[in-house]
């Protein structure tokens, strides 16, 4: 009884996706994300004429040389109105995002965080909602390149911590600004 929340959304899922004709679903990947080493997918299905549903996730585990590290991992619900047919043209969305993050030695963009100074970093996780425009050029039949900027806030409280993994400072930050960039390959069917 304990995971019938995940068979129930599973089956709406699929329920959704044996319904779909084409150009219904689409499976993406942001390109700036792997640019990032930023690993990252998500699918967006037709829900009306003009309205889709997306979920994309994003994870980075990797430690980079010189002690940087910019760990993540992010989740993105979107719901998007296209001013013509969906999967072409222009798009508004509204998303929320969600995830946790340990990041040192790097200065993330838009003051995201303080900077901090070497051998110190962040841990905290974050929850936020933004609104989005988009445009998605038609490439082939099944291919199509998306570009979408979303500026939205977000909560985030972090923990600062030093050298040794001592927590110097307990803080928050509330963010205004971008929320999302992309350049996404999507796989229509």
């Amino acid at each position: 009884m304990k995971h019938s929340y995940k068979f129930g959304l599973a089956m709406m899922l699929l329920t959704m996706m044996s319904n779909a004709n084409a150009q219904d679903v689409a499976l993406k990947t942001n390109l700036l994300g792997w640019a990032t080493t930023s690993l990252n997918a998500g699918i967006e299905i037709g829900t009306a004429e003009k309205q889709t549903a997306q979920l994309f996730a994003t994870l980075n585990p990797w430690e980079f040389s010189g002690g940087k590290r910019v760990r993540i991992w992010n989740v993105e619900p979107e719901y998007r109105w296209w001013t013509c047919l969906r999967f072409g043209g222009s798009f508004f969305g509204v998303h929320a995002l969600a995830g946790e993050y340990n990041v040192k030695n790097v200065d993330l963009p838009f003051g995201i965080l303080p900077k901090t100074k070497e051998g110190r970093h962040y841990e905290g996780w974050y929850i936020g909602a933004g609104v989005t425009y988009g445009y998605q050029w038609l490439l082939s039949r099944h291919w199509n390149l998306e570009a979408s900027l979303g500026i939205g806030y977000a909560y985030s409280p972090y923990k600062l911590y030093g050298r040794c993994d001592r927590c110097l400072k307990k803080d928050h930050r509330n963010y205004v600004g971008p929320t999302k960039v992309a350049l996404s390959l999507a796989y229509m069917f």
